[in-house]
C-alpha cells in the first residue's frame, strides 16, 4: 500500500496533467481503525477509534457552476453529475460522491461543483472505512468549493445519514466521525448518543498496528443488517431505546427470556460498552496489559456472542496475541472478514509483524497486508 504522501502526490499530479495546477485545492479525509467498541455505535454506545494515516484524497478546482466531473484515478473512470440536482442512483464508486452531495444539499446547502481527481490507499472492504473516508473528502471538497463552514460533528452526521439513505448500508455514526474529527496522535473515545468527544493519547511506547486477512466482505450483502435488527428486538424486549440503556445487572436477571442468539447478541453490546470505557480510561493511564486484555476479551465477544468474525480472522487473531511484543489483538469493523488490530509494545513492533505475517501465510496459504498505523487528523484540506 502506498502511503498517504503518494496518494497526495497521484492526484495532485493527475490534476495537473488534465487542468493544469491554477487554482488547485486539495482535500483528504482518513481511513479509521477501530480499537475497541464493535457493533455498539448502532445500539448508542461507546466506540474507541482513531483516524489511521491512510486516506481517501481529492485535487480539484471549484467551478461556477453545479457540475461535478471527476476522474477515480485508482479504477481509471470518469464520472459526472451535478451536485444539487435530485439524483438517481446508480452503481460503483461515484454513488459515495452522488450521496455526499445529496445529503448536503438536501440539507439545504447551495452547492458549487468542482473538477476534481479523487484517489485513495484505504484498502476496500478491509473494514477501515474506506467509503467513510471518500464521502467525507467529498464533502470537504464541497464545503471548500460552496465556502460551507465546517462543523465536523454536523458534517459526519449528514454522512451517516448519505450511507444509511443513499448507499443502503444501516451504519452508525462512528465511521463517519472519526474520518471527520479525529486528532493526530490519538484515539477518540465516542459516546454515539450524545456525540461527545474525547481524545485519549496513545502512548509513544505502543504501536497500533492493522493485520488484512486480505478475505473480503461485502456489507450490504453480510449479516450486518440483522444483527442490527435483532438488537433492536432486545432492545424492545428489555423496554428501552437501545442496548446501551440495559445494565449488567438487568441483563443477567432478565435475559433467560429471550431467544439464545438475541441473548448473545445483547451480551455482547452490553459487556462491549464496559470493556470500551475501561479500555479509554486504560489507554489514557498508560496501562496498555489491561488494554490488551480487553482487546482480547473483546475478540471473544465478537466471536462467540455476535458470531461476526471468521476462521481466517480468528487465526491472525491468535497468532497475534501468541507474540510475546503483542498486548491484544482483536478483529476490527463489522465483520466477516477484513482486518484485525494489534495492541503492540513499539520496540517488537517490527519483529511482530514479521512473525505474524509468517506464521499467517503458513497457516492459511494467505499473505496478509500489515500496516503499522498512526492517528491522524480527521478531513481537512490539505496546506490551508
Amino acid at each position: 500500500m502506498t502511503s498517504a504522501s503518494d496518494v497526495i502526490s497521484r492526484v495532485v499530479a493527475e490534476f495537473a496533467r488534465r487542468y493544469g495546477s491554477e487554482g488547485m485545492l486539495l482535500a483528504r479525509a482518513p481511513g479509521r481503525v477501530n480499537l475497541i467498541g464493535d457493533h455498539t455505535d448502532y445500539n448508542d454506545g461507546f466506540v474507541l477509534p482513531m483516524a489511521i494515516d491512510r486516506a481517501a484524497c481529492i485535487a480539484f478546482r471549484p467551478r461556477t457552476d453545479a457540475e461535478v466531473h471527476v476522474h477515480a484515478l485508482d479504477v481509471g473512470e470518469d464520472g459526472r453529475f451535478t451536485a444539487n440536482a435530485s439524483q438517481s442512483k446508480g452503481e460503483g464508486w461515484l454513488e459515495y460522491l452522488r450521496a455526499a452531495a445529496w445529503t448536503l444539499s438536501d440539507a439545504g446547502y447551495a452547492l458549487r461543483g468542482w473538477d476534481g481527481v479523487v484517489a485513495g490507499d484505504v484498502p476496500v472492504g478491509a473494514g477501515l472505512s474506506s467509503s467513510a473516508a471518500l464521502e467525507l473528502a467529498t464533502m470537504r471538497a464541497f464545503a471548500a468549493s460552496s465556502s460551507l463552514a465546517w462543523d465536523a460533528v454536523r458534517m459526519a452526521q449528514l454522512a451517516q445519514r448519505a450511507e444509511n439513505l443513499w448507499v443502503g448500508v444501516n451504519c452508525g455514526i462512528m465511521d463517519q466521525l472519526i474520518s471527520s474529527a479525529g486528532t493526530a496522535g490519538h484515539a477518540m473515545l465516542i459516546d454515539c448518543r450524545s456525540l461527545a468527544l474525547r481524545a485519549v493519547p496513545i502512548p509513544d511506547t505502543a504501536s497500533v498496528v492493522v493485520l488484512d486477512t486480505t478475505t473480503r466482505r461485502e456489507l450490504l450483502t453480510s449479516a450486518y443488517n440483522e444483527r442490527r435488527a435483532q438488537c433492536v428486538s432486545a432492545a424492545a424486549f428489555f423496554e428501552v431505546p437501545m442496548l446501551r440503556d440495559v445494565s449488567l445487572e438487568t441483563f443477567a436477571h432478565r435475559s433467560a427470556a429471550l431467544p439464545g442468539e438475541t441473548r448473545r447478541r445483547a451480551r455482547h453490546v452490553i459487556t462491549e460498552n464496559m470493556r470500551t470505557l475501561a479500555a479509554a480510561d486504560a489507554l489514557t493511564a498508560g496501562e496498555l496489559p489491561v488494554v490488551g486484555r480487553l482487546m482480547n476479551e473483546s475478540h471473544a465477544s465478537l466471536r462467540d456472542d455476535f458470531e461476526v468474525s471468521r476462521r481466517e480472522l480468528d487465526t491472525i487473531v491468535t497468532l497475534a496475541q501468541e507474540h510475546p511484543a503483542c498486548f491484544g489483538a482483536r478483529m476490527t469493523g463489522a465483520g466477516f472478514g477484513g482486518c484485525a488490530v494489534a495492541l503492540v509494545l513499539h520496540a517488537g513492533a517490527e519483529d511482530f509483524v514479521r512473525d505474524v505475517t509468517d506464521r499467517f501465510e503458513h497457516a492459511t496459504a494467505l499473505r496478509p497486508a500489515v500496516y503499522m498505523c498512526t492517528a491522524s487528523a480527521g478531513a481537512s484540506m490539505v496546506g490551508s
